[in-house]
């Protein structure tokens, strides 16, 4: 188990809640300063957990390391699967060209696939931590209930694959000032991305891979779906009609996906 350390902009906060609180006794009648320094900070802190990439609440990865990035390798990460329907032909488009990726899974999903997240594995892939519901509200829960979340995927996966995961994401990306301790007790590493293209809203496959594939560039890592995917115009996942496209760009750039 990792010691938690809080981020400087958590540390302020303490230090603002605490000054806030002796002011208050202190002196009363300035009350008005008070809680407007403790709203003033609530309303970061709140915008903090709504912006996946930052890292206001503790370390968050959105990139490969430098020296990750001059090898010129790439992530392509996969979230909210397995899907039965979708992720077999996406494992089939990776094996085409010969590309490894990390799938953030649910747990109940991988529970309810046992075998497809097996396969993931045998595949050269990684499976890492999407909690075990994807509940929308996530970023809500307390301390308690977010540990059960994490631990309860963190089980589940560990148990199917035989292999623990390292990395968290949260649903949607969203996360509270409870994560980071959460995740230090947990041995795991806050995972994000460096672009991602809103594909499980977005189906035209042409904006999608716009959105990732241009300007391409060693350390990236990029965010599709093949669990909750967009439908294309031609009504399958998005994923499908782009991911073989965006694996021909990342040849083309010299690039090497790899797995987190």
């Amino acid at each position: 188990m990792a010691r938690w350390q809080p981020s400087p902009f958590l540390r302020a906060s303490a230090v603002i809640h605490a000054g806030a609180g002796a002011g208050l006794l202190l002196a009363p009648a300035h009350w008005p300063l008070a809680v407007g320094a403790l709203a003033a900070n609530h309303v970061v802190l709140t915008l903090a957990g709504l912006l996946p990439r930052n890292g206001l609440l503790g370390p968050n990865i959105t990139r490969l390391p430098a020296d990750a990035a001059a090898r010129g390798e790439i992530v392509l990460t996969i979230d909210d699967g397995p899907d039965p329907a979708v992720t077999p032909r996406v494992l089939d488009q990776l094996d085409a060209a010969k590309a490894r990726a990390t799938f953030f899974c649910i747990g109940r999903r991988a529970a309810a696939h046992p075998a497809l997240a097996r396969e993931i594995i045998a595949r050269g892939h990684t499976i890492e931590n999407h909690s075990e519901h994807h509940w929308k509200r996530f970023s809500t829960l307390g301390p308690r209930r977010m540990a059960q979340e994490i631990s309860a995927a963190q089980a589940t996966l560990t148990q199917i694959t035989g292999c623990a995961p390292r990395y968290f994401r949260p649903p949607a990306g969203l996360r509270n000032p409870f994560l980071d301790p959460v995740l230090a007790r947990l041995d795991l590493r806050l995972a994000t991305w460096t672009r991602r293209a809103y594909d499980t809203r977005v189906g035209d496959p042409q904006r999608v891979l716009a959105c990732l594939g241009d300007q391409l560039a060693g350390g990236d890592i990029l965010l599709l779906h093949d669990g909750n995917a967009a439908r294309s115009p031609a009504g399958q996942a998005v994923i499908l009609d782009v991911l073989p496209r965006l694996l021909a760009r990342i040849h083309a750039a010299g690039l090497h996906p790899v797995t987190l």
